[in-house]
């Protein structure tokens, strides 16, 4: 009988441990979808002709510029300037090291804190690259769950994915 009583106390215990680690990432009980669907792969290198010059910003129809964003089937919008683009040349490509903390749709991360002129998770330090600030304006910089991606066009440069909002942004590793 004793053994028995343990062993149905351990059990209730081990249930009433495990419960909240259950709950971590849902909402009310169920996983939290995501608002846009997470592209399972980066941006298909660009071809551009040899001495086109760069695409401007997109104009929405109001002529406000639109974030550059995935649409479905993985069709990454707003990544057409291909690699000649002067906005997103990096003086010293990987000065700080190459990031290795995974890449793509089995990566997503959540932002622990900063700007645009760094922010960090998991210990992994970047920055957003300047002629993207005004894209991650609504980003939550403590909060918002990203996944980092390969630039095929830029070489030193990743791009960041907002799960939240469907758009991204050209980044900086910084080092860990």
């Amino acid at each position: 009988m004793r053994k028995t009583l343990i062993a149905v106390s351990t059990a209730l215990l081990l249930a009433l441990v495990s419960a909240p680690a259950q709950e971590k990432g849902r909402e009310g009980g169920r996983e939290a979808a995501p608002a846009h669907p997470i592209p399972s792969r980066g941006p298909a290198k660009t071809k551009v002709r040899q001495g086109a010059p760069a695409p401007a910003a997109r104009p929405a129809e109001g002529g406000a510029r639109v974030a550059p964003h995935v649409e479905a089937g993985n069709k990454w919008v707003g990544h057409e300037s291909g690699p000649n683009d002067p906005r997103y040349h990096v003086a010293q490509p990987f000065a700080h090291g190459r990031f290795t903390g995974g890449f793509g749709k089995g990566h997503v991360w959540r932002l622990a804190g900063g700007t645009p002129q760094r922010f960090w998770f998991n210990n992994f330090y970047w920055d957003v690259w300047p002629a993207d600030y005004d894209d991650c304006a609504d980003w939550l910089w403590n909060s918002d769950q990203i996944v980092i991606y390969q630039d095929p066009d830029h070489v030193g440069l990743y791009l960041a994915y907002n799960v939240r909002l469907g758009t991204y942004v050209h980044v900086e590793y910084l080092g860990a």
